[in-house]
């Protein structure tokens, strides 16, 4: 019964890790990539057209793996594989 009560625990943190840090990291690169835009955009606004495909492309990609890391941790909160391990 410990053992259980042992990696329910683990794996809350690990889920709060998981949306976290995920969600920082996100926001992060999605702050340096669209500064980094308006900067490129100031220079050449003629690259402007260009420069809007590829930032929303990574945008997505960005969100993509963040989202990623919230379905695995809904896995882990909701049928969490370590815990048939211990049955």
């Amino acid at each position: 019964m410990e053992a259980l009560a042992m990696v329910q625990a683990y794996t809350a943190i690990g889920i709060g890790l998981m949306v976290g840090i995920g969600a920082a990291g996100a926001c992060i690169g999605i702050g340096n990539m669209c500064s980094s835009f308006l900067d490129g955009a100031a220079r050449q606004p003629e690259m402007i057209p260009e420069l809007q495909g590829k930032v929303f492309l990574l945008l997505g990609l960005i969100d993509a793996s963040f989202i990623i890391a919230v379905g695995v941790a809904l896995l882990f909160a909701f049928a969490n594989p370590l815990l048939s391990a211990l049955a």
